[in-house]
């Protein structure tokens, strides 16, 4: 008898959700063979198995939260050696024979709502919004074979056919022994945020106590209080539903980022009529390159070139080292609108890439989000992010600032605005801007001088050229 238990899944990935069991007591496993589906913080992944045998036993259902080092399922081993010759004769028999299927993916064409209509927070309502089928297979269908590559990451529900791994980041591990990294998962600690004192900074145990005590007196000396809540049944009919991954990582991500970081909000509006006939104007040719020429795609460029400007918002503090991390590199992350939640890609090296290469990946990125094909590692690592609300409507919003980065911008819809100019009031498209930041990092004279840099950028996109 052999058990499996939960393997390691990722960094930082400690536990998981139990969405969907696979196997059952008496089934045939084959090695690599999909067992379990979990849903983590971002992600939910299909775990495959190690051992190959018979299924004795399960040990957990749809519900649990499993951690890494759990018995999932107990196996004995080589009890599927006598069904081998069963199955090869299968294989030798000639096929039945299969009905032909017929399916069409459409495309349906995104309504022009000013080029705001992509990334929203909010839920999606009526035409502003692209109505997307759902593509993953029929539950009963037959699973395609495993994999045998790395851990199997599947964003769709509905659907068992392992896709491709995510690539390795190509940031370098933080140099640690293997007992000090399940010291640091144990504690719940980051281990690449940890400063190593030994030579050549090799972390040590002594280092990542003495990190996770640090993190539990900055949380203790800023959290809240968790407020006990009333008896609501009391005054009526109630219904409990537990927190998804995404919405309670989520949940502890914001409350962290608004209790530790002090927000200042400033708001400004650009004038976009000039950009937006400009968007028009050249839209339908970013479409036949594969992307969407929204205000979106436009903003990641300008602020690309305003962190150039502005160094001090592409920087993160370490309050622990009191020291400031200054990025070389320019990672923008895009705010999302998910059936699961908020979800924030990122799109990389925007200060490289053109308006219409910028398109093209927000385009792609988005789907892969929408549609639970997109990685871990394409999530992280941003260094400024845009939420935009546009699509929606709205006049203007507070976004909070998305940890460790220290500013993001929110962008709410354009409209129609009498602007008095030269002796007369003229009818001007202006786009409202709210840009939050970490006072800690940023004052408000370089809050200002930063947020009308982007509205002079867009007002007068030449000085992307000049200046960015």
């Amino acid at each position: 008898m052999a058990d499996f238990t939960l393997p390691e899944l990722g960094e930082n990935i400690t536990a998981g959700d139990v969405l969907r069991v696979l196997v059952k007591a008496g089934d045939t496993l084959e090695k690599d063979q999909p067992v379990v589906e979990l849903e983590t913080d971002k992600a939910t992944i299909e775990v495959p198995s190690s051992v190959a045998g018979r299924v004795t036993a399960v040990s957990v259902k749809a519900g649990d939260t499993v951690k890494v080092g759990q018995t999932l399922l107990t196996v004995e081993e080589g009890a599927a050696a006598a069904s081998k010759p069963a199955a090869k004769a299968a294989e030798q028999a000639p096929p039945p024979p299969q009905s032909a299927a017929v399916g069409a993916n459409t495309a349906e064409k995104v309504p022009d709502d000013g080029g705001q209509e992509q990334h929203v927070e909010g839920p999606k309502h009526d035409a502003a919004v692209v109505a997307r089928p759902f593509q993953g297979r029929d539950r009963g269908a037959e699973s395609p074979a495993p994999q045998t590559s790395d851990k199997v990451v599947d964003f769709s529900r509905g659907a068992r056919q392992p896709v491709e791994a995510p690539p390795a980041p190509d940031t370098p591990q933080a140099p640690a022994a293997p007992s000090v990294r399940r010291m640091a998962r144990e504690l719940g600690v980051d281990i690449d945020q940890v400063a190593g004192t030994n030579p050549a900074g090799r972390i040590s145990v002594e280092d990542v106590k003495a990190h996770a005590k640090r993190l539990i007196e900055t949380r203790a000396a800023g959290a809240p209080a968790v407020t006990a809540l009333p008896d609501f049944s009391r005054w009526g009919d109630i219904e409990r539903q537990p927190m998804r991954a995404v919405r309670r990582k989520t949940a502890e991500h914001l409350t962290a980022a608004w209790t530790t970081i002090p927000h200042v909000t400033q708001f400004d509006a650009a004038d976009i009529t000039a950009l937006d006939e400009f968007r028009k104007k050249y839209a339908k040719r970013v479409e036949e390159a594969g992307g969407n020429l929204t205000v979106t795609s436009i903003a990641v460029k300008v602020i690309a070139a305003a962190m150039k400007v502005f160094p001090q918002f592409n920087a993160s503090i370490d309050m622990a080292a009191g020291e400031i991390v200054f990025k070389k590199y320019v990672h923008i992350g895009i705010a999302v609108d998910t059936d699961r939640g908020l979800l924030v890609p990122v799109v990389r090296d925007a200060d490289r890439k053109n308006i219409t290469q910028l398109s093209v990946e927000i385009a792609q990125l988005s789907e892969k989000a929408r549609t639970r094909k997109i990685a871990l590692d394409e999530m992280q690592g941003g260094c400024f992010s845009i939420s935009n609300l546009g699509g929606m409507g709205g006049t203007n919003f507070t976004p909070i600032v998305n940890a460790p980065e220290v500013a993001i911008l929110g962008i709410a819809r354009g409209r129609m605005e009498p602007v008095f100019k030269d002796g007369a009031f003229i009818p001007r498209m202006m786009l409202p801007l709210a840009l939050s930041y970490d006072h800690r990092l940023i004052d408000g004279a370089d809050g200002i001088r930063f947020l009308r840099w982007v509205v002079d950028a867009l007002e007068q996109p030449f000085l992307l050229a000049l200046q960015g």
